[in-house]
């Protein structure tokens, strides 16, 4: 493990402890300002050292913490200098400033690692943003609306504050719900964002409802910044913008469970409110179940689609060879079948050849294995591209054997056909062949043996030709 991050941890973890156990005063508040300053510095030397590929979200992470930090500063003096608590202030100002510039910050680094479409990550996202955007309203924009005895500007900027956070809860989850590396600089970075977003929405409950909480929300903002520096810090925050691969988002029992409890915040904030009889926040709850439900609608319909699409291709891998991409063994038995029906209901003539590479084996032997695919996968294209618009159908039969079938064409037809694939046959290879006609009685086995025994008689016959079977004689029992 790197040793300036282990130096890292295990300061903030003994400055965070202290800060934790002095009591509220002029040297607490000094100790604070110590701890949260330095972690600019600590932000850009591990961008210096880690080299990550996409700086700018760090370089925003550092800026935003500068505008955080000032406004500590600037707050910490009007309280223990001035000894008063003006608000608005010049600190509020710095604050509602970092927010704009840590969101871009998130953005960046959700676009860098997904940089196409994530559907399904970004209404997960949007259904946890709702969810505690209602809890917000409850709990802090209706109240602070409602207070006749803030003024217009007072009210604006303490409004202001709850929805920047959930602006950074949005971002913080979307981050949490998308593709990419989760190392151990994404849990810290994700913890610190939860840090500062739990300490900002305790403040603001405890400023309205008047609980004695002030003293545990600034360690938690202490501890946002030291996980933050961590973060940075850590040797695998390099890996933390780099795109991640083309993969669909894996749908999780986990991430089922946190959905439904998303859900399920709407009916319950308006349970408690009628169990204690407080204010209903009726159409908040209206509003933001009329929008949950539809975009767990959105939810389900995508992941219908990718079943439905997978499905799909699921059955196309059981139809085709994996190898050429042509039919495969089962799909051709299939298609003889039909074929069969079609030329026995149509009175047209069924025409089955059977087809395959000369010394393949000894091929394989020379080259390697991989040039033997190869060879197969040459051979399959340049006969289905000879074939194209003929009405052969061409199709894997297992190892280095084809199979041919056209209904409608006549046995001098295909030999035609597969006589002008001869030269097409790549890396000066040659192949074999055997033409069969259906007699219009013979079982299907039947026939595939009869253009298997022409196969052999030309491979006996030197191989590089199409020999066609004999037509059945056709036996009277008296």
């Amino acid at each position: 493990m790197d040793r300036w991050w282990v130096a890292y941890a295990s300061a903030a973890a003994v400055a965070a402890l202290t800060y934790a156990l002095l009591p509220a005063g002029a040297a607490r508040d000094v100790l604070f300002l110590c701890l949260a300053a330095p972690v600019v510095a600590v932000i850009l030397v591990g961008v210096r050292r880690n080299r990550p590929v996409r700086p700018a979200p760090w370089y925003l992470m550092a800026a935003g913490t500068v505008l955080l930090v000032a406004g500590d500063a600037i707050f910490s003096y009007h309280v223990r200098v001035l000894e008063q608590e003006p608000f608005p202030s010049a600190a509020d100002v710095a604050y509602l400033a970092a927010y704009p510039v840590l969101a871009a910050a998130f953005m960046l680094l959700v676009r860098g690692r997904q940089p196409g479409r994530d559907r399904e990550s970004l209404i997960d996202s949007s259904i946890f943003t709702i969810s505690l955007g209602l809890l917000t309203w409850v709990l802090v924009v209706r109240p602070t609306a409602a207070d006749s005895e803030l003024t217009a500007l007072e009210r604006g900027v303490a409004l202001a504050y709850p929805l920047m956070d959930v602006l950074l809860v949005g971002l913080l989850v979307r981050l949490l719900t998308g593709p990419g590396a989760r190392t151990a600089s994404f849990w810290m970075l994700a913890a610190s964002g939860a840090l500062l977003l739990a300490a900002d929405l305790g403040f603001q409950v405890s400023e309205l409802h008047g609980a004695e909480v002030f003293r545990w929300t600034e360690v938690l903002f202490a501890l946002s910044y030291l996980v933050l520096g961590a973060a940075a810090l850590h040797p695998s925050m390099r890996l933390l913008s780099e795109p991640a691969p083309e993969t669909a988002v894996v749908f999780t029992r986990r991430r089922l469970l946190a959905l439904t409890a998303a859900s399920m915040v709407a009916p319950g904030v308006l349970g408690v409110q009628l169990a204690l009889g407080g204010t209903l926040d009726a159409w908040a709850v209206v509003v933001s179940s009329v929008a949950l439900f539809g975009l767990v609608v959105l939810r389900m319909n995508g992941l219908l689609t990718r079943v439905q699409e997978q499905a799909g291709a699921l059955a196309a891998m059981a139809r085709t060879d994996a190898l050429t991409g042509l039919p495969n063994r089962r799909t051709a038995d299939a298609e003889l079948e039909r074929m069969r029906e079609r030329a026995q209901e149509e009175g047209r003539p069924l025409v089955v050849a059977m087809i395959d590479l000369d010394r393949f084996k000894s091929f394989n032997d020379t080259f390697g294995h991989q040039a033997g695919d190869k060879l197969l996968r040459g051979a399959a294209a340049a006969w289905r591209s000879g074939l194209k618009g003929s009405g052969i159908v061409l199709s894997r039969y297992g190892g280095e054997e084809f199979q041919a079938v056209a209904v409608g064409r006549t046995l001098g037809d295909v030999e035609r056909a597969l006589q002008g694939l001869r030269g097409t046959t790549p890396a000066g290879q040659t192949f074999s062949a055997g033409v069969a006609a259906w007699d219009g009685t013979e079982s299907l086995a039947a026939l595939v043996r009869r253009a298997d025994v022409a196969l052999y008689a030309a491979k006996r016959e030197g191989r590089d030709r199409v020999v066609a079977a004999a037509t059945p004689r056709v036996r009277v029992v008296a």
